[in-house]
């Protein structure tokens, strides 16, 4: 069936990204507005905006299954793209769609639910003879069942929630008597975030290097990898910096791993975009960790080092359309670096930084690509995840990627709110970063202060803090003048002294 609209169920960058894709293919698009930012850059780009800010209940917008699916009969649209978090990866909302025959661009109920469950998940796989931890074969019972089972692989081991992931739900026991207060604490966190308690157990991986493999697949059986993606940099479980290919990797690797992600994939007769995450250890073992079955969040890397538009096949296949191209006619061109942007100060430990964007300005290159859903007078609201922008470097080799990305850095400037740009100064400084060596534990590990500035700021800094002292002081000394003579203090000769 040939898709003529499209209702985004998302906001920020990734509806603008999916809305450019839409509108190069001829597709009218679809977006919600809340009265959390009504006025987002991403309702202009829309053709059509569907007001959500008149409040009906206690749902949040984006997560309100009914009332999408409502507007989405009433504005007769073909499809609905989810993006990717809130209902990117909800099993029931993929299957509202199926039942009001809305065309959901992403795999079936059934395959979200399979692999959203990491137990399941992990089954399909073991049948597959993909790797595995040691651990426990589906949710354990409690912390007692938990305790025999980390006894058997030996500590440390790793509590995981079995409906979710992110890093909710998830803790590390490093002794026999913290397993009582890990497993509540990873299992409530698990009922709040997925409203699902189960937990599963495996052994804790120490320093691992966590590589994902971006998967496409068709309705017609045919599933292909685009490579893979480099995602050790990351906070408490969460990316910061993305790059592809891994510095890790050699061929023999990748075709390793590669063919154990179609392996995964083909097991639940997957389509649409999807992306296998592995743990890569010091001896180049690899381990299955578990598939997002949606769109990344890091997925423009892949798109650089491809010339594939992920939106663009995804939509493809959602139409029934077969894959263009076999495994054999992949190529990986370049190198592609990601930068996440956040509104978080760095110094305050990637607290959440909000306010207006008062200005935004980074380098046009044709190396450089910057992902974005803020312009001037953006707000950052305590409401949405706090990413600004999506900075992407791609050049012809590593070395030039990591060139580009410090000169872009320098050039990308953001007034009004804190971000994370000197933490990405910070890594791109580091000398291991800089040669490859690096694995999930960089940032306890190797980068003991997460933010850097040139000496020039600090000279300006100081300049700026001399000269609103003097002014200060200017300001005091001539209004007790005037005050003794008792004159009316003139500001026009306050400003005039001041020169």
């Amino acid at each position: 069936m040939k898709i003529n609209s499209i209702l985004i169920a998302n906001r920020g960058e990734i509806a603008i990204r999916i809305i450019r894709t839409a509108r190069r293919m001829g597709i009218t698009t679809f977006v919600i507005k809340t009265d959390k930012e009504p006025n987002a850059w991403y309702l202009d780009e829309a053709d059509q905006v569907i007001d959500f800010t008149e409040k009906l209940n206690d749902i949040p917008e984006f997560m309100d299954i009914e009332r999408i699916i409502d507007n989405a009969r009433r504005y007769q649209v073909d499809a609905i793209h989810p993006g990717y978090g809130f209902l990117a990866e909800n099993p029931g909302f993929a299957r509202r769609c199926e039942e009001e025959n809305i065309i959901f661009i992403g795999p079936s109920h059934e395959i979200i639910y399979q692999m959203g469950h990491k137990t399941i998940a992990k089954d399909l796989a073991r049948k597959q003879k993909v790797p595995l931890l040691d651990g426990s074969e589906g949710s354990v019972t409690g912390s007692e069942e938990a305790r025999k089972m980390a006894d058997r692989i030996g500590y440390p081991v790793i509590l995981k929630a079995s409906a979710g992931g992110g890093g909710r739900g998830m803790r590390v026991v490093e002794r026999e008597k913290d397993m009582d207060r890990m497993f509540n604490l990873a299992s409530k966190e698990a009922e709040k975030a997925f409203g699902n308690a189960e937990i599963f157990i495996e052994r804790f991986v120490r320093d691992p290097r966590h590589i994902e493999f971006q998967i496409l697949a068709d309705k017609h059986g045919h599933v292909v990898h685009l490579g893979e993606r480099e995602c050790s940099i990351q906070r408490k479980h969460q990316k910061l910096l993305e790059e592809s290919p891994s510095p890790a990797l050699t061929p023999t690797l990748r075709k390793k791993m590669g063919d154990a992600a179609v392996r995964i994939a083909r097991s639940v007769n997957y389509y649409s975009a999807g992306t296998v995450e592995f743990l890569l250890d010091e001896d180049n073992h690899f381990y299955f960790m578990e598939m997002n079955t949606r769109i990344q969040v890091e997925h423009p890397v892949t798109e650089m080092v491809t010339g594939i538009d992920l939106i663009e096949q995804m939509i493809r296949i959602a139409e029934g359309e077969e894959l263009p191209f076999s495994q054999k006619e992949i190529r990986l061109n370049g190198w592609a670096i990601e930068f996440r942007i956040n509104a978080e100060d760095v110094q305050s430990g990637f607290s959440p930084s909000l306010g207006t964007i008062e200005k935004i300005s980074w380098p046009e290159d044709e190396h450089v690509r910057v992902d974005t859903g803020v312009r001037d007078g953006s707000l950052i609201t305590p409401y949405f995840d706090s990413l600004i922008a999506k900075l992407i470097i791609h050049a012809e080799d590593r070395e030039k990627a990591l060139h580009v990305a410090s000169l872009a850095i320098r050039k990308f400037w953001i007034k009004g709110t804190r971000t994370t740009l000197a933490f990405c100064r910070a890594v791109l400084q580091n000398r291991n970063f800089r040669k490859g060596k690096f694995n999930t534990s960089f940032l306890s590990n190797e980068l003991k202060i997460h933010y850097h500035h040139e000496p020039e700021e600090e000279m300006l800094a100081a300049f700026f803090a001399v000269y609103d002292y003097a002014r200060e002081i200017h300001e005091h000394e001539d209004k007790l003048l005037y005050a003794e003579k008792g004159k009316e203090i003139n500001p026009w000769l306050l400003k005039k002294r001041l020169r």
